[in-house]
């Protein structure tokens, strides 16, 4: 049967940190369905900085609770270059790393990501044993990623993350949602992120034309239904099972989504106890 990797990813932009309400948050995701987390580093304040002695501490309570694959986010518009962005990849327990594909325009906001960044990131991902998934807010970028792969050894499959609903990106629509899959590599695998999401219906089609990975959480939409907004996230985790198990499939565990996205080696790098969670970039 084939399974698909909820990725959670519970924090609203800007929204204030409770560690302890987020880790059993997602300790009740994870029961409902999701295998992977993401979260950007963050001050409790909701804020960005490079600082990831929050996130850490925020990743520990979680996985105190219950294991779920931890991706740590390089991204978001701040005054970040992209060393301190890269700086979460230096937590001995991240296994996934969002890496961005190109800049964008995010509503007024220009989220700078140059060749230079792409490389970098995908290298400080790969020489830590972290399995990037790919965050493509045009066409465009996938054909980034192809030549940056010329510049840097990439393992095998590539996963994209196809981002829809930005002002100034993709929108969540079927003939985008067509055009942007038909342009992913043959040898790749993808997924979907939905911004603003306010619907089910475009999450549905894309889990029905093959996605891997359905991205889901308050960081992209809090909506549940028609004049209801959820007030957990394992509401809408649930949810998104439920839509997946409708389809004849199912959800994939934390230890599946490792099978799926190539994991494996860096579990056993953890439990050789290499790595001390500070190393410098």
């Amino acid at each position: 049967m084939r399974k698909v990797i909820i990725s959670l990813a519970p924090v609203r932009a800007g929204a204030p940190v409770d560690k302890k309400k987020l880790a059993e948050d997602v300790e009740k995701s994870v029961l409902a369905g999701a295998g992977m987390c993401h979260l950007h580093c963050r001050r409790p304040d909701g804020t960005l900085t490079s600082d990831i002695t929050d996130f850490i501490a925020s990743f520990e309570e979680i996985l105190a609770r219950t294991d779920v694959v931890v991706q740590a986010s390089t991204g978001g518009v701040s005054d970040m270059n992209i060393v301190e962005r890269c700086n979460p990849l230096n937590y001995r327990r991240v296994e996934s790393s969002s890496l961005n594909g190109g800049t964008t325009n995010l509503g007024e906001a220009v989220y700078i990501n140059t060749f230079e960044d792409i490389n970098y990131c995908a290298k400080a991902s790969y020489d830590r044993g972290i399995i990037p998934e790919v965050e493509v807010f045009d066409i465009g970028m996938i054909y980034n990623i192809e030549r940056s792969r010329r510049e840097t050894a990439y393992r095998s499959p590539v996963f994209y993350n196809l981002v829809f609903g930005h002002r100034g990106g993709m929108q969540a629509d079927i003939p985008c949602l067509l055009a942007f899959r038909s342009a992913v590599p043959a040898n790749a695998r993808w997924g979907v992120t939905h911004y603003g999401r306010e619907n089910w219906e475009f999450l549905a089609a894309a889990i029905a034309l093959g996605a891997s990975v359905v991205r889901i959480g308050f960081e992209d939409s809090a909506y549940l239904a028609p004049g209801r907004q959820a007030q957990w996230n394992y509401e809408l985790v649930k949810r998104l099972a439920e839509l997946i198990r409708a389809m004849g499939l199912e959800t994939a565990t934390p230890e599946e989504t490792r099978e799926i996205m190539g994991m494996k080696d860096l579990r056993k790098k953890e439990a050789a106890g290499m790595g001390t969670g500070n190393e410098d970039i």
